[in-house]
């Protein structure tokens, strides 16, 4: 019985792309992307993973959402207002919004999404027996479920504990999707492969590791400037290709649309060192770079409460600010990025977002002050120092190899693990680990969002804080954002409690990532995003 279902389900992709008939089907047609990692859930509370994020963004629908300027903007509400004291939300919303169908709506069709389904979906992140990944936008803002209220069907009240001036920005969040509580509640755990939402696109089909598929939503209820119903496209076809040379062969044999980045295995043969497109590809697809609100960086576990740390050479101040030091950030993104990338040398916040600021004080290259401080710290020329092991994943092992030549220049040994992604997130998660490579991909487009990654009440297993950071002077300051309603007078705050985590320096900034799409030429209307959300409603597929 499964095989037939995949049989007819690669019969109906065959269909969406057949061209040469001269019926309705043949400009009907199919996005192709390439997953490089399995999905673990399409569940919007589990939404924590890149991918499923883009997959999530398809399905689903929000209270608001935001443009590729970074700009919240109205989505399922058309409206909203907030009280004077900062602590009431009342959206209005749309009334022409329907659940995608399924069998366990009446008469299997979609009914229409109220402000109870709000009511219900944020409620379910913050209970514990869900146990969301997605909790923390709410947990703390929040007293409890009754937070959330639904006057009629037309009105969505959110009640704060406190004011929280992103709070509009933090709605953008995929987890802050709305779900319908009968089909969620019908499928318990297993609404993870039977996601029903209200975006442009329904869930049709998932192999685990092999394909997914969405079709067309035909009731979305968005449309563009000429009045025509989005999206465009008929489909969108996902395989999970692991290795990053062969996706790149599939898309120059054009069997894939997209790829998102361009791995190191093939970049020279794209690029060259300036970030240019090679002589080689010039023409054959479009290519298309802008900051992307990604910071990467190597975390430091500095929780001095923690046996691993007690027994780390990293809890000491001048070996962390030696590491920051002992880095050529330029030239690793030249060579090893192709200049997709800016040198990590302000804070945490990313080149892109917001408010961000060089006059924040990071780490320029400057290995002699790298090497002045390993003395001060008690260990010239790396004497006495043990081998401090550096955890990365595979896809940033180049990288990080690099890294481990530039702290062997200054006395400080390292040895490189190389970990599964989930394994590493699993170890990082739990403070099992010393000494990391990360990443932060905005959750939404405020610094916010950043700096909430060194709030000590965001401590594991409460919060991101996973490096155990722990500053009254940054905890003062944080708080005091909540109330503050001027964007310029928050972002400023925001600069000062960058400095205070630089100066002490829980994680090494490396670079702030690029955005690197590549796509055929018969693609258009692509959205280019600091987000780098996979934005498909308003995408065209030229035959």
């Amino acid at each position: 019985m499964k095989k037939l279902v995949v049989l007819v389900l690669f019969g109906l992709i065959s269909q969406l792309l057949a061209c040469k008939s001269d019926s309705a089907d043949s400009h009907k047609t199919v996005f192709n992307i390439n997953l490089e990692e399995g999905l673990t859930s399409l569940d919007p509370a589990f939404c924590r993973n890149h991918y499923t994020i883009w997959m999530d963004n398809q399905i689903f629908n929000g209270l608001v959402q935001i443009n590729d300027s970074l700009k919240v903007t109205p989505c399922i509400a058309k409206s909203w207002e907030v009280s004077s004291d900062g602590l009431l939300y009342t959206f209005h919303l749309r009334n022409d919004v329907y659940f995608h169908n399924d069998p366990h709506f009446r008469n299997g069709i979609g009914r229409k999404a109220t402000a109870a389904d709000f009511a219900y979906s944020f409620g379910r992140l913050i209970d514990p027996k869900v146990a969301s990944s997605g909790s923390w936008i709410f947990s703390d803002k929040v007293q409890d479920k009754s937070a959330f209220q639904a006057p009629n069907d037309s009105t969505f009240v959110i009640k704060l504990k406190q004011p929280f001036a992103p709070f509009l920005s933090m709605l953008t969040a995929q987890y802050c999707s709305v779900v319908p509580r009968e089909v969620v509640e019908f499928y318990g755990k297993d609404f993870r492969s039977h996601p029903i939402g209200t975006g442009p696109f329904r869930f049709k089909y998932w192999k685990e590791g092999e394909v997914l598929v969405l079709l067309k939503n035909e009731k979305y209820w968005e449309a563009d400037n000429k009045g025509q119903h989005l999206p465009y496209l008929d489909a969108v076809k996902a395989t999970f290709i692991a290795d990053k040379q062969t996706s790149f062969l599939e898309f120059v044999r054009k069997k894939i649309d997209f790829l998102n980045d361009i791995d190191g295995s093939y970049r020279d043969d794209i690029l060259t060192k300036a970030g240019k497109v090679t002589q080689k590809y010039k023409g054959r697809f479009i290519l298309n770079t802008a900051p992307y609100l990604n910071t990467m960086y190597l975390g430091i576990l500095v929780d001095s409460n923690l046996s691993i740390v007690k027994k780390s050479p990293l809890k000491i101040l001048k070996v962390r600010q030696a590491i920051n030091y002992a880095i050529d950030r330029q030239k690793m993104i030249k060579y090893l990025r192709n200049s997709m990338g800016t040198p990590g040398y302000a804070g945490f916040i990313p080149e892109g977002m917001p408010g961000f600021g060089k006059d924040v004080k990071g780490y320029t290259y400057d290995p002699d002050k790298a090497r002045r401080l390993l003395a001060e710290a008690g260990f010239p020329d790396g004497k006495h120092l043990p081998e401090i092991s550096l955890a990365t994943t595979v896809g940033y092992r180049s990288l990080i190899e690099y890294v481990q030549g530039q702290l062997d220049r200054i006395g400080i040994k390292t040895s490189v693990e190389i970990t599964q992604g989930a394994s590493l997130r699993e170890l990082v998660s739990k403070n099992g680990i010393n000494f990391f490579y990360g990443q932060w991909i905005a959750d939404y487009p405020d610094g916010e969002n950043y700096l909430s990654v060194f709030y000590s009440k965001n401590k594991i297993p409460y919060g991101p804080n996973y490096t155990g950071f722990n500053n009254k002077q940054f905890d003062a300051l944080f708080e005091q954002t909540y109330q503050v309603k001027n964007d310029t007078e928050r972002y400023a705050l925001y600069r000062r409690m960058d400095n205070l985590v630089m100066e002490q320096s829980p994680v090494v900034v490396l670079y702030y990532d690029k955005l690197v799409n590549i796509y055929q030429n018969n693609i258009s209307g692509f959205s280019l995003n600091g987000q780098n959300l996979l934005v498909l409603k308003r995408v065209v597929k030229t035959q």
